[in-house]
């Protein structure tokens, strides 16, 4: 027979809540370990009482009972399995596993039997439903009647609240029945009651959740916390970790104390306390017990009179009375030399503790995550700056936590960290990457080579050598896309305010009163000539020479096809990952062959670029200059065309206004004008025969005056 059995699937009935985790049986005792909160429960063989065998809701179940009166239940089994633990505990505890079916007659009438710290109530031979004593927080009586009140369970979806037994009224020996039901509940049950001195209290000790300051006392099975507002009684059986945290500023300290269940205040749960200390802080200390009641209980842990630093005196004192080891920050050290890293969780900004076994973040909200809970970490870039990463975690029960901020510098410590403690790495794959964003993460893997990294940098290299090659043939025509001469053309022909830029600037003899007709005819409504540009833009040329590709390239163009024929049907991006992988094995020496290739073909696309970049820019110059001849002779008709239609207009306009003038002018009034009659002369020098009468008559009318 073999000298454990295990078991996966298990259910751990606790508080009405069916915990899942895995069982243990071994030669020396019955192990279960809570899946959710890695709480081990260890019961020694020589403890073992009974054992049962019963059906329940899961399947079969499992009750054991300690000699001490402690009761375990366990469901999740199958029928099959009762002949081989059966003949376990007969071999290894030497007990006969009973089997018990229970009461399903529905009936609410029968006997109450105490046994341990259990009550039971049954119908005959067969229990009907159990209940934990521990469980009860509350025993009030009234007439013929005893009520139980429970503790709450949060992670039970339906909570017990209460029982109300009803009790018979019978004198016996003089004993009330219901008292007497009463006594055997109080005698078992949790209900926390601060009778008696305190062994020790501590005074204003600054506790961050709950926030506050609170004075802390030390009872035998449990602590009181006393604040000025919430009282809190938290029992040492709830207490499942205990932590000491340096802070990184290295003068202050976190005691962190985690709690199942949790302390309750309103709706809000208080899964951990976390108390902060000064390192400067001491202490004396003197325990309100006598010296041989010390030694009795703490066996050497604790003395009467102690002394030292505030911090230290806690931690021994909780210690003690746990009964639990301290779990203290490993062998990590970050950048700065501290065993935490700095970082954000949600919306506020703490610390990390990589530990032993998990990772643990103070202070809010705190978190405390095992490693055998993880199903993967991943480093993730972060969203806002190049400056910091992220960490996530993502538990195997599908919860993601997400630490962010965390300074670059950080990443190679907690790289290896976590690489030594053997946790699934999500993107292992892309570390070289971020080596080469991050030059600061040069910590390990100098060695890697990323295939793709490398060919973005040939390529890179490759654009700057060209763009600076096709600089002088290409400047000359991408300037002259845009030629800022031609534009102020256009303005000045379209709303005529540059007299200089306009055709008509000939004209500037002429009066303001010419203009103004001119510059509302000409109104250009479309301009079309701007959607040149696009004539102007470069397409990619075919007859251009072809950009080298880098060593890696010409390797894997080379070993392709070798690569497909030894891994038949494989996909592109796994072809690429194996070519990698290949090509990050290869020996310098060969690799260094493919770079003498690749020096080569570069040499070349050089050559042949200079002989390329000389060929266009030739063509280019002489359709360059072709096409500004051509423009040039477009510019010169348009001006004569629009200045033959600007002489025309102002010579009509002119006619126009003398006839006007003269048909309405007495002799009178132009003889004894002189501008008047300079101007008819003018006029009668531009005009041809039809205005010869009119300075014979002016002359004579002077003459006659």
């Amino acid at each position: 027979m073999a000298d454990t059995l295990e078991f996966n699937e298990i259910y751990q009935e606790v508080k009405g809540s069916m915990n899942d985790g895995r069982l243990r049986l071994s030669r020396q005792g019955v192990i279960f370990k809570n899946s959710k909160t890695g709480k081990v429960d260890n019961i020694q063989a020589s403890e073992l009482a009974e054992g049962i065998w019963r059906r329940v809701a899961l399947g079969h179940g499992l009750k054991l009972l300690t000699k001490n009166g402690h009761v375990y239940k366990y469901d999740g089994f199958r029928e099959s399995e009762f002949d081989k633990l059966s003949d376990f505990f007969k071999a290894h505890y030497r007990l006969e596993l009973a089997e018990k079916d229970l009461c399903v007659k529905g009936w609410n009438w029968g006997t109450v039997r105490f046994g341990g710290q259990l009550l039971s109530f049954d119908i005959g031979e067969q229990p009907v439903f159990e209940i934990p004593l521990s469980n009860v927080s509350q025993c009030t009586t009234g007439k013929n009647e005893v009520t139980l009140e429970f503790h709450q369970n949060d992670d039970a979806e339906v909570s017990l609240m209460e029982v109300r037994f009803y009790v018979p009224p019978t004198q016996e020996d003089g004993v009330d029945p219901v008292e007497a039901f009463a006594q055997n509940v109080l005698s078992k049950a949790d209900v926390i009651q601060a009778t008696g001195d305190a062994i020790c209290i501590f005074r204003e000790l600054q506790c961050l959740t709950p926030r506050g300051r609170y004075d802390i006392r030390i009872y035998p099975t449990f602590l009181h916390l006393h604040g000025k507002t919430f009282d809190y009684k938290i029992p040492y059986t709830t207490v499942l970790r205990l932590f000491l945290l340096p802070h990184k500023d290295q003068r202050q300290m976190f005691f962190v104390i985690s709690l199942d269940p949790p302390i309750k205040q309103g709706q809000t749960r208080y899964h951990f306390l976390i108390l902060l200390f000064s390192k400067d802080e001491d202490i004396s200390l003197t325990l309100n017990m006598n010296e041989e009641e010390v030694e009795k209980r703490f066996e050497g842990r604790l003395t009467k009179n102690m002394s030292g630093s505030l911090y230290e005196m806690v931690s021994r004192v909780m210690k003690a009375l746990v009964n639990r080891k301290i779990t203290v920050p490993g062998n990590f050290q970050g950048h700065s030399g501290a065993q935490c890293i700095t970082c954000s969780y949600k919306a506020s900004s703490g610390l990390l503790y990589p530990l032993e076994r998990g990772f643990i973040y103070v202070h809010k909200p705190p978190v405390h995550i095992r490693f055998d809970e993880i199903s993967f970490v991943n480093f993730a870039r972060g969203t806002t700056t190049t400056r910091s990463f992220d960490f996530e975690i993502e538990t195997k029960q599908g919860t993601q936590y997400t630490f962010s901020s965390i300074e670059r510098e950080e990443y190679g410590k907690l790289f290896d960290f976590v690489n030594a403690k053997k946790l699934n790495i999500k993107n292992r794959g892309l570390k070289e990457g971020m080596k080469q964003s991050y030059d600061e993460y040069a910590d390990s893997d100098e060695d890697q080579h990323d295939a793709y990294l490398e060919r973005m940098k040939e390529e890179g290299k490759i654009r700057e050598e060209n763009a600076n090659d096709s600089s002088d043939g290409s400047g000359e025509e991408t300037d002259e896309s845009f030629n800022p001469g031609e534009e102020d053309d256009d303005v000045a022909e379209e709303f005529d305010s540059n007299a200089s830029a306009s055709s008509s600037s000939g004209d500037g003899d002429s009066d303001r009163d010419e203009k103004k007709p001119a510059k509302k005819a000409k109104i250009v409504k479309d301009r079309k000539p701007r959607k040149k540009q696009p004539e102007s833009k470069k397409g990619k040329d075919p007859n251009a020479p072809k950009r080298p590709m880098s060593a890696y390239m010409l390797w894997l163009n080379a070993n392709r096809e070798k690569i497909k024929s030894d891994h038949p049907g494989i996909s592109i991006t796994d072809l690429s990952k194996k070519a990698g992988e290949q090509w990050k094995a290869m020996s310098k020496e060969k690799k260094e062959e493919w770079d003498r290739k690749a020096e080569d073909a570069r040499r070349d696309y050089e050559k042949a670029m200079k002989e390329y970049s000389v060929g266009s820019k030739s063509e280019s110059s002489k359709a360059e200059r072709s096409r500004k001849k051509k423009k040039k002779q477009e510019k010169q008709m348009k001006g004569k065309a629009e200045k033959k239609g600007a002489t025309s207009k102002s010579s009509s306009l002119k006619s126009s206004a003398k006839s006007m003038s003269e048909s309405f002018k007495s002799k009178e009034f132009v003889s004894s004008d002189e501008s008047s009659s300079a101007e008819s002369k003018k006029e009668d020098s531009e005009e041809e025969g039809g205005a010869s009468p009119a300075p014979s008559t002016e002359e004579s009318a002077s003459g006659s005056d």
